[in-house]
């Protein structure tokens, strides 16, 4: 389950910086408008690297919304023969795209050129069918509306804003609940989208686009890197992270190698969806870590921590107090299968509470050495922990 704070996060923070370049882009005009032509002229280039950039990363949300809003500028820049169909029906238009929004903050991101990518361009067809078909029914209710003597204003908010209100909410409860920056991006395109159809932004669309697709490379950059230098299951940064940081290392640091203790019998006699639950469980733990130190996964039931300019008591005592917190944490393992009322009755449980334990090895560097040798020594000292129990910090 993603943490809502972080989701919250990202979601608001991703908001603030857009709103601010925005704001700042609005409040600059002088500066750039003379040179409007430029981005006129760049955009459709922007389009094409955007989409095939986010193609090739297999963001198939932002590969797809790029493509339809590269052929809206091109409609509304050029003279294409369903661009008066357009012109005459606005309403469709704007519902059609926080449709097209809110779709694509539902869809999983597959391969663009795959039968997913197909089947996403049949549903991205569905959005304009969907969008002609409430436009219709919201017509009907608005006529419905006015022979009944209800308020006018209740009929006028139906064709834009209750679309526009459904799908803000939905990508709003995605972007928080899944704390994906793909999603938060489709957000900022729908209120992008209702903000100038509200004429709430005072910016051409070429500048407007120019922000967004530019916005859409930078999320599909730090996705991207997020992939490459984080563990998917643990959350933590991978092996490749650990050797990126070993190359801004100083001359003084310690490393230590930490494994779960009987791993292997552990997923043998619970399943692997229990040892994936373990390995979480312990790196979650190790994030509680303090004195500076930085935790990685390096692989497997392994974990490597790097304590930057920190002594080898120092480390030795936090990894201390880490041990004991894994140690004295009880893991709740449920039963696969649900129980009775008549076991629930006679107050039968047949979940397991069992502990969990790690062994670490801790090294400090010396002279001479570089950090791949200092992590060996540290892995000897691990080695040397299992042989002493288990369950013990050595060095």
């Amino acid at each position: 389950m993603v943490d809502v704070a972080k989701g919250l996060k990202a979601t608001l923070s991703s908001l603030l910086i857009i709103g601010a370049i925005f704001l700042g882009v609005i409040e600059t005009q002088q500066y750039w408008l003379a040179k409007i032509s430029i981005f006129e002229q760049s955009l459709y280039g922007l389009f094409i690297i955007t989409i095939l950039f986010s193609s090739y990363f297999s963001h198939s949300s932002i590969a797809f919304l790029s493509a339809i809003l590269g052929l809206f500028y091109l409609t509304i820049n050029s003279n294409m023969a369903w661009s008066p169909w357009l012109v005459e029906n606005e309403n469709w238009l704007v519902v059609n795209g926080f449709l097209v929004c809110g779709l694509l903050g539902l869809i999983k991101d597959r391969g663009v050129l795959s039968i997913h990518g197909f089947n996403q361009i049949i549903l991205l067809g569905l959005c304009g069918v969907t969008a002609y078909l409430w436009l219709i029914t919201s017509d009907i209710l608005m006529q419905y509306l006015a022979v009944n003597q209800y308020p006018e204003t209740w009929g006028a908010y139906l064709p834009i804003e209750v679309p526009l209100f459904s799908v803000i909410v939905l990508l709003l409860w995605r972007s928080i609940s899944t704390a994906s920056l793909s999603v938060v991006a489709l957000l900022v395109s729908a209120l992008v989208w209702g903000f100038e159809h509200y004429q709430f932004l005072n910016l051409p669309w070429s500048i407007i686009l120019t922000l967004l697709v530019s916005y859409y490379i930078l999320v599909v950059v730090v996705d991207s890197y997020s992939l490459a230098y984080r563990d998917e299951l643990t959350g933590l940064p991978s092996r490749r992270a650990l050797k990126k940081l070993s190359l801004s290392l100083g001359n003084s640091y310690t490393v230590a190698m930490v494994d779960i203790d009987h791993f292997k019998s552990f997923n043998d006699k619970y399943g692997h969806d229990i040892g994936d639950q373990v390995l979480k469980l312990v790196a979650s733990k190790l994030t509680e870590v303090k004195k500076g130190g930085k935790v990685f996964r390096y692989g497997g039931e392994e974990f490597t921590i790097v304590f930057p300019r920190k002594s080898l008591a120092h480390s030795k005592q936090e990894l201390e107090r880490i041990r004991k917190l894994i140690a004295n944490y009880k893991m709740v393992i449920r039963a696969p299968k649900r129980q009775t009322k008549e076991e629930r009755a006679n107050g039968k449980n047949s979940n397991k509470k069992v502990s969990v334990t790690i062994s670490i090895g801790v090294a400090k560097r010396t002279l001479k050495q570089d950090f791949e040798q200092t992590l060996k020594v540290a892995d000897q000292a691990l080695y040397k922990a299992k042989k002493s129990g288990r369950n013990n910090v050595s060095t």
